[in-house]
Parts: structure tokens; C-alpha cells; sequence
């Protein structure tokens, strides 16, 4: 019985120390994703002197095909919903030349997770959501700002 009590202790005391290096490790993949995508944003504007068109919630904005590949944009992220490319776009009343967000889609819906956020951006920025280039846009949608 004593045995039985201990092992109990032990495992709910592992629960948060688990989900938290779970948090971590999704925050890590969604980091990382956005860097490669600003980067190939950043690429292209720089050759083509210009950002692509808007385009949807996972979807690949077709000038951007060859560069993204559509596996990772498309896919759904570690948080729920997928990529959403916006270009010349406003949240919370400000005004955004190039930026990813994270949206709700088909089939794929976003739950916003504010530890989720928070550690995402203390990881790719200054662990602010209201300041840096990693906030919540509209309807709380994470929101990674290229060029404002």
C-alpha cells in the first residue's frame, strides 16, 4: 500500500514538469517554423522588391510555392490552426506591411493558449505579447511581424 502511495506521489508530481517540457517543445517547432518562413518572406521581397499577395489560412501564396514548399505551411501547427500568410493587413488598429499569423482553419481549429504564447515569445522575442515582432492580433491570433 505504502508502495503504492509513494509511486502516486511521485508520478503527480512528474504531470507538470511533463505537460511543461511538452509546451516547451511545441513552442520550440512553432519558432523555429516561423524563422524559416520569415526568412523565405524576407528572401523574396528582397528579389522581387515586393511581398506577395495576401492568401488564406494554409495556404501557400503561389509566389512563394517554390520557396515554402507545402508541407510545412500547410500543416497544421503544434498550436492548432495553420500559417496565414498577410501582407498589407491591420490588427488591434495598427497597419502590418508583411506578417504571419496563426488562424483558425477548416479543419483545423486554434485553441489560444496564453502559456503556449508566452513561452513562444520569450523564446523568439522579449516575452511581451503587447510589444516586439511576436503578438495577438485579431481574435487573439498569434501574429509574428515581418515588417510593420
Amino acid at each position: 500500500m505504502m508502495t503504492l502511495v509513494i509511486g502516486s506521489l511521485v508520478v503527480s508530481a512528474m504531470v507538470p514538469k511533463v505537460k511543461q517540457a511538452e509546451n516547451v517543445s511545441r513552442a520550440t517547432i512553432v519558432v523555429g517554423d516561423l524563422r524559416t518562413f520569415a526568412a523565405a518572406f524576407d528572401a523574396y521581397a528582397q528579389e522581387k522588391g515586393g511581398w506577395p499577395a495576401e492568401s488564406a489560412a494554409g495556404v501557400t501564396p503561389s509566389e512563394m510555392s517554390d520557396r515554402l514548399g507545402t508541407t510545412g505551411w500547410q500543416r497544421v501547427t503544434p498550436l492548432g490552426g495553420k500559417y496565414n500568410w498577410e501582407a498589407d493587413q491591420m490588427h488591434g488598429g495598427t497597419r502590418y506591411r508583411a506578417a504571419i499569423s496563426i488562424s483558425e482553419a477548416a479543419g483545423a481549429p486554434l485553441e489560444v493558449n496564453e502559456e503556449m504564447l508566452l513561452e513562444i515569445d520569450r523564446l523568439l522575442d522579449d516575452g511581451n505579447l503587447s510589444t516586439g515582432s511576436f503578438r495577438t492580433g485579431v481574435n487573439n491570433d498569434p501574429l509574428y511581424i515581418i515588417l510593420q
